[in-house]
């Protein structure tokens, strides 16, 4: 079978990157031909084809280069031209889409259809519901624009850009979800949260399918799991305020174990000052995939505190592959991957609670092995594989 993969970035980014180039990987592995359809950037990792990938655009830049990047949001002629061309020479029977908003388009969606390939789109954010993709307003929970469009003007949600925001809405009334599920087979929700929450925006019941994230097979380690965990707590992740982090701090440095932070982002630096004289919280940036795999498989367990709706953390799942458990808040997908065998459930925002909680996951004899055993199966690549062919095959 030939699929082509579509993001608008190709390198890791963040954690659309991460499915998209894996998914690529696993498909190749499992003797299908690939190719890649992406937005030039020079931090893409090198791959077959990258020739054809549209050039650059900035909506940070000259009113010039905004204008540009405006226009590839609504379907700019590059990207129909380069994309229709791919479709010519490849042939593939399978479009599978991942994050292709703004930087890319919608329009390969519609151009895909139109060309007879089966297209397959996974949900990594909330793009298709909130013009500015995190459902938040003002730092809390908000799906206003399925009922007032408008809101997304008003409130100015779009990087509070008056501008920014006038043109979140045109894109999202231009490919609404009618339109959208005409051109789309099948939106792929990687939790039930998310396929709730496109149901109650329109879109069709029977095209909305769920299948979790999966990690890659070097993180499949079966190895033991190790027993001996260090006194320490981690969480790893974007430092913004949407992830709770100030939450989290707040609650870690009353706690008589180290809380390691491994992450950047907007509220790195402020934090690290903040919190530059408490001894039981550490700050170590950025940290690679053999990093943060390493951090985990020796932790006590780890913490997402997100104050938004997650959808299906990698976080997590990164954390229970490597037999430690999660505390976690009660957030979108979140509660999906967190039971009392594997991790606690905390109420989002709320510092004592969260505090409690972490005391409490320090406290426990967790069987980790079960855990690790428990997650390979649920998150392995095979079994997302199966469930990802038989999406593909349907109607082919």
């Amino acid at each position: 079978m030939k699929a082509l993969i579509v993001n608008k970035f190709w390198y890791p980014r963040g954690g659309d990157c991460v499915v998209a180039m894996s998914t690529a990987d696993l498909l190749r592995r499992m003797g299908h031909e690939v190719a890649i359809f992406s937005m030039r950037h020079p931090d893409n990792v090198a791959c077959t084809g990258d020739d054809r990938f549209v050039p650059q655009v900035h909506f940070d830049g000259s009113f010039t280069q905004k204008l540009r990047a405006v226009r590839r949001s609504m379907g700019d002629s590059d990207v129909k031209r380069a994309f229709s061309q791919l479709l010519r020479d490849f042939q593939p029977q399978v479009v599978h889409l991942h994050n292709i908003h703004s930087y890319l388009s919608p329009v390969v969606a519609k151009l895909a259809h139109e060309h007879g390939c089966r297209v397959v789109w996974t949900l990594h954010d909330y793009k298709l519901l909130c013009p500015a993709y995190s459902c938040l307003r003002q730092g809390q929970p908000c799906d206003q624009c399925n009922e007032h469009p408008m809101d997304v003007v008003v409130n100015r949600c779009m990087k509070g850009s008056l501008l920014a925001s006038i043109a979140g809405l045109i894109e999202a009334t231009k490919w609404n979800s009618t339109l959208l599920s005409q051109y789309v087979d099948v939106f792929i929700c990687p939790s039930r949260f998310m396929a709730l929450k496109m149901k109650q925006a329109g879109f069709p019941a029977e095209k909305l399918a769920v299948i979790t994230n999966f990690i890659p097979d070097e993180r499949c380690d079966t190895a033991p799991v190790s027993l001996g965990r260090a006194q320490y707590a981690c969480y790893v992740g974007r430092l913004s305020a949407e992830k709770g982090v100030d939450t989290l701090l707040q609650a870690a440095a009353s706690l008589p174990f180290t809380l390691k932070v491994a992450g950047d982002g907007p509220l790195l630096a402020p934090l690290r000052e903040q919190y530059a004289s408490s001894k039981n919280i550490e700050f170590l940036g950025r940290q690679d995939a053999h990093a943060v795999t390493a951090l985990l498989r020796q932790a006590q367990f780890s913490v997402t505190p997100s104050q938004w709706w997650e959808n299906n953390p990698l976080s997590i799942i990164e954390s229970l592959s490597a037999g430690t458990p999660v505390v976690g808040t009660d957030m979108g997908g979140i509660p999906e991957l967190i039971d009392n065998s594997n991790g606690i459930i905390v109420p989002a925002g709320h510092v004592q609670a969260l505090a409690s909680a972490m005391q409490h996951a320090a406290d426990t004899a967790w069987d980790r092995a079960a855990i690790a055993r428990e997650a390979h199966h649920r998150f392995h690549p095979q079994t997302h594989y199966r469930a990802l062919l038989n999406l593909y095959q349907s109607h082919l």
